[in-house]
């Protein structure tokens, strides 16, 4: 699930034509700890945190019941991106 998170957290941000340095920059955080949550390999990373980079970069975090098959609108969402 980080590993994924991650990968979207990078394309957002490549698309926004923003450096990890930049990002780090602009949310307090290092060029490391962005890097590493683009990698799914952030040890910890406090909920606040990761909600503050998703915001910045015009993404949500939701939550559903696991093993739920996706619902329509979030087929038609992964469609458009």
């Amino acid at each position: 699930m980080l590993l994924e998170i991650g990968k979207q957290i990078r394309q957002a941000r490549k698309s926004r034509k923003i450096s990890q340095s930049e990002l780090g920059k602009v949310l307090g955080m290092s060029r490391t700890t962005i890097g590493q949550i683009e990698n799914g390999t952030v040890q910890e990373i406090g909920v606040r945190k990761l909600i503050r980079l998703l915001e910045f970069l015009g993404m949500e975090l939701r939550v559903r019941p696991a093993g739920k098959p996706p619902t329509l609108e979030e087929l038609l969402e992964e469609d458009a991106r």
